[in-house]
């Protein structure tokens, strides 16, 4: 029996032979090509990830979740709510200068249900199509709305401390189906890292705060001033100084007790940072004294806060503990200094600014007590 092959037939071999090569070459070089994606994508998650690991403040923290986790992992948005039941963090952050307007995608809520999720599972992120009813408060500072979404819960010691939200524009990017152990690592990374800078934050608000007032201790203040007096150099404005000390404060303590001095310790501390800005600040000097400094300030404005302040205090009882009242005033010692006496060492600047706002208190002193007084 004559087995050969017609020559067309093995033409024909030949061709689905090389047609099988090249399959499976096209197969071959896919999965390399995916392998190098692969080994890029892990290489920008292992960079991301030392990135806010070895981040040590909160600013440094929050640049890096909004602008590198976006580019690392293709997202057209991502934003982040933190849990503030009191609204204690935000106050923490504020009182150190930490300016959060510079971070619109960061929002604070006192709780969940604020956000309209409290239907989605709270322990495992939910993947799937954007939703209004439930998204919408989530990315409301973007300017386009995503197609698809990661809610993504932030827990440490199985509380929520948040949400990281990432959006995309593609409608397929994010699907009820698929897997959620990678982003579930991402929100735990991220999770310990916002505990771990808050932690820091905290002992650092700690050591420049007044553990009874809560407002700035002595040590801020003199550490502001010399920031702010090199600020006032730079951007040529004045800066105003103010001394104040409580009239009479050990009549208080006789007759209210120390609990009764510290309620109005504490309530004088209130009442005079209802008075100021953001960007201003108010130190507890020790006993009964505080400091004030007000940026950009003339006398002129100046002077209409310390009036303020002063009525304030003159004019409204102060509560007790025990459900007693008493009334206290306070004076005033106040002194700007301008781009004229803004030259040489911040140091003696400081000391000199300081004294001649202690010497106009003396005067408010000795001039009857419940006033202001400048130099």
């Amino acid at each position: 029996m004559n087995h050969t092959l017609h020559p067309a037939q093995v033409q024909h071999q030949l061709e689905q032979m090389r047609q099988e090569n090249l399959l499976l070459r096209t197969r071959l070089q896919d999965i390399l090509e995916q392998a190098h994606r692969n080994q890029n994508i892990m290489e920008r998650h292992q960079h991301f990830d030392l990135k806010i690991i070895g981040a040590s403040h909160f600013e440094e923290l929050i640049s890096h979740i909004f602008s590198a986790l976006a580019i690392t992992s293709e997202l057209d948005m991502v934003t982040l709510v933190l849990l503030d039941p009191r609204t204690d963090l935000q106050k923490m952050l504020a009182d150190l200068r930490i300016d959060l307007s510079s971070f619109p995608h960061l929002h604070f809520i006192r709780h969940s249900k604020e956000l309209q999720i409290h239907s989605l599972p709270l322990l495992k992120p939910v993947l799937g199509p954007y939703q209004d009813l439930h998204h919408a408060r989530l990315f409301r500072c973007c300017h386009k709305k995503p197609r698809s979404v990661a809610v993504i819960p932030l827990l440490r010691q199985n509380k929520l401390i948040g949400y990281l939200n990432l959006g995309s524009l593609q409608a397929d990017r994010f699907q009820h189906s698929m897997a959620t152990d990678f982003i579930e690592r991402l929100g735990s990374i991220i999770a310990i890292c916002l505990e771990n800078v808050l932690n820091n934050e905290r002992l650092v608000y700690i050591g420049l705060t007044d553990p009874l007032t809560q407002v700035s201790n002595r040590r801020y203040v003199e550490q502001r001033m010399l920031e702010e007096i090199a600020r006032a150099r730079r951007q040529n404005y004045s800066i105003a100084c103010m001394y104040l000390d409580i009239d009479y404060f050990k009549n208080i303590n006789d007759q209210c007790g120390h609990q009764g001095g510290d309620d109005v310790l504490c309530e004088v501390a209130r009442r005079i940072k209802a008075e100021l800005r953001l960007s201003d600040t108010l130190g507890r000097f020790g006993g009964e004294e505080f400091v004030v400094l007000l940026i950009n300030t003339s006398l002129q404005d100046a002077a209409m806060v310390a009036e303020r302040i002063r009525r304030s205090i003159a004019s409204t009882s102060f509560a007790l503990t025990d459900g007693g009242q008493c009334k206290t005033s306070i004076s005033i010692g106040l002194t700007v200094v301008g781009l004229q006496e803004n030259f040489g060492d911040a140091h003696h600047v400081a000391r000199e600014m300081l004294a001649r706002a202690d010497h106009a208190l003396y005067a408010a002193k000795h001039g009857g007590r419940n006033r202001v007084c400048y130099q």
